[in-house]
């Protein structure tokens, strides 16, 4: 007997607005929230898929998220937007701030979109693929609350800290990538624990500062910046342009949610859009031509380009659905009777 369940794309689309919307959440919100979290699942991103939906009730659950925050949205300046997410889901934020940001980056050659005071808990690649859809090269990056280590330190300091970055290619799949600047997101520890798997060494340490493979030891204790000090310097970077350029909190002054409703999962969200069209006039076409030699001598020599494997999950589950642990499905149901 198989241990996994497949669904249908519109079948999860509609477990997760159901979910969302009998735990408290806003319609817009709720919206918001499934086109990401499918999006992940339909492209094979497990860790960032059905999955964070359990997260995202208990955090409200633990007041963590205003279930119904209606987002601001200020010009800034010619080349800035600002949205404050008053303790909603960045996901909302950076849809309403979407539409300023894209026109500003035409107008302009590049713009940048600050989202502030937002609980956040997704994949960026979905943002970044949303402006490369508009012709706008794109770079995303959050801090989250401290659970890396610093290169040569013991103790959880920064958060796993994502970047982001897509860049539209004619006639095909943008050019994209996001990963953690952690040895690998949080959640795929969290999925290793949930399956009752060991961890890979050289993810994580215990609390006293030791190598672990146990998730729940990694989990207490610290994650492993990818690269060293070069992981640790590009985590620090992420700290201060989605933190205090943009007004916002560093990682380890954010909590997150608990049952004693005394943590801050708040912070903020820095995304920037370039438009080639702006920077490059009547040029534009022939350069981002240009542009696909450089792909095309990665490929002949063999190599993959990032989210290339996703890209091919999205046409299988497309076709055949989103396959994925019973038992997850089974709890998702159950959150979603509540």
């Amino acid at each position: 007997m198989s241990n996994d369940i497949t669904i249908s794309l519109q079948e999860a689309e509609t477990l997760s607005k159901t979910l969302l919307l009998n735990n408290g959440f806003s319609q817009p919100h709720a919206d918001a929230i499934t086109r990401s979290v499918i999006a992940a699942q339909r492209d094979e991103c497990h860790s960032h898929g059905l999955y964070r939906l359990i997260g995202c009730v208990q955090t409200a659950l633990n007041g963590g998220v205003d279930t119904n925050a209606v987002p601001s949205i200020k010009d800034q300046a010619p080349s800035v937007v600002k949205v404050d997410a008053h303790k909603g889901c960045s996901l909302l934020a950076f849809e309403l701030g979407k539409p300023l940001l894209v026109e500003k980056a035409k107008q302009n050659g590049i713009a940048a979109l600050a989202i502030n005071n937002s609980f956040h808990f997704s994949a960026l690649w979905p943002e970044v693929e949303a402006l490369s859809a508009e012709g706008l090269a794109a770079l995303a990056m959050t801090p989250s609350h401290a659970f890396v280590a610093p290169a040569g330190g013991t103790l959880p300091l920064f958060g796993t800290n994502p970047i982001a970055f897509s860049w539209p290619r004619p006639g095909g799949t943008p050019y994209t990538f996001d990963f953690a600047t952690s040895v690998v997101a949080r959640g795929e520890i969290e999925l290793h624990r949930r399956a009752g798997k060991a961890i890979p060494h050289g993810w994580a340490m215990d609390s006293e500062g030791n190598s672990t493979t146990d998730p729940v030891a990694a989990l207490a204790g610290a994650m492993l910046p990818f690269g060293s000090y070069k992981g640790s310097a590009l985590s620090t970077m992420v700290e201060l342009l989605a933190g205090p350029l943009i007004g916002d909190l560093l990682g380890h002054e954010t909590q997150a949610a608990n049952a004693d409703k005394t943590g801050k999962p708040f912070h903020g969200e820095l995304i920037i859009a370039i438009s080639p069209e702006t920077f490059l006039g009547k040029d534009a076409e022939s350069h981002l031509k240009h542009a696909e030699v450089l792909f095309e001598a990665i490929q002949g020599q063999g190599a993959r380009l990032p989210s290339q494997r996703r890209f091919e999950a999205r046409e299988r589950s497309q076709a055949n659905g989103v396959t994925f642990p019973k038992a997850l499905y089974d709890e998702l149901i159950a959150l979603a009777a509540q």
